[in-house]
């Protein structure tokens, strides 16, 4: 396998965010669709992601039962000293549950998820962990009921035995985001988007502290039936207004919400990867921000 070269540009005018310290470019990679399809146009994307200045990719070893952290490192491995690789735990793989996934909440559960993807990606430290908290969720049972600050502890024991660099939350609601600041969440992982603006006192809380705001479903629900941004009048007539892509200026739009917004949007082609970087171009001026609100 040919290494990939190390100082691949930087992706662009959209400019760059801190996570976890690191300084990287504000559109990333969700590797989740990564799962379906085959290794070589896997390995493709992923390839080309790094080519095109992508600093930042989104995985968890629980996607496609540890298929997509076997394909980042079979593409990627040695990586990139830019390269910042971000994982999820909460859930391990179950192919009799829910979307495919049992959760996994109890601390030496979300350790040994910690262990199982740095072993899978062959990493020695996480940069960053996103932690799903589910003891609010209906239908958890009742042994994965663990106390919020029992969860928080364990992510602090990782961060200080070097495991991860730092840790996220997703899923949450404002009161849960307030409860762990005082323990260093450095982002903030909820569903966002034009079509579903729901998580806006999330994001003014993580405005007010700094914190990276990574939104998944950036262009709307990935179920069938829900909200999709591409499909709205006013962000069409933006993109046509602009000569961009619907897609583009859904992603644009959540650029212009916080400084310390980063983007993940997932593919399993390049050619929709090149158009996803683009949107870091697109400038959205007063009129097309006040034909969106």
């Amino acid at each position: 396998m040919t290494a990939i070269n190390a100082s691949s540009p930087r992706n662009p005018p959209s400019g760059l965010a801190r996570l976890n310290a690191r300084s990287i470019a504000r559109i990333g990679y969700g590797a989740m669709q990564l799962e379906h399809g085959d290794d070589e146009s896997a390995h493709a994307v992923l390839r080309r992601a790094v080519e095109l200045g992508v600093e930042h990719i989104d995985t968890a070893q629980f996607y496609g039962a540890g298929r997509v952290n076997e394909r980042i490192r079979a593409a990627l491995h040695p990586y990139p000293e830019r390269l910042v690789l971000v994982s999820k735990i909460g859930a391990t793989s179950d192919p009799d549950g829910e979307y495919g996934l049992r959760p996994a909440q109890r601390p030496a559960e979300m350790r040994a998820a910690v262990e199982d993807n740095l072993r899978s990606l062959r990493l020695e430290r996480l940069e960053v962990v996103n932690f799903y908290p589910m003891y609010r969720t209906d239908g958890v049972p009742a042994a994965q009921r663990v106390d919020f600050d029992d969860q928080l502890a364990e992510l602090i024991a990782l961060r200080d035995a070097g495991k991860i660099g730092g840790f996220g939350l997703s899923h949450i609601g404002a009161d849960d985001l307030y409860r762990a600041l005082p323990a260093g969440v450095i982002c903030v992982q909820n569903s966002y988007s034009i079509v579903d603006r729901s998580a806006e006192p999330l994001l003014r809380i993580c405005r007010e502290h700094d914190i990276a705001w990574v939104p998944y479903f950036p262009l709307g629900s990935g179920f069938p039936g829900l909200p999709r941004v591409t499909g709205q009048a006013a962000v069409r007539t933006v993109a046509t207004r602009l000569g961009v892509t619907p897609a583009q200026v859904g992603l644009a739009w959540i650029l212009t919400r916080s400084p310390q917004a980063l983007l993940i949007p997932g593919t399993r082609t390049v050619a929709h990867l090149e158009e996803n970087l683009a949107a870091g171009r697109v400038t959205l001026d007063e009129e097309s921000l006040s034909i969106l609100e």
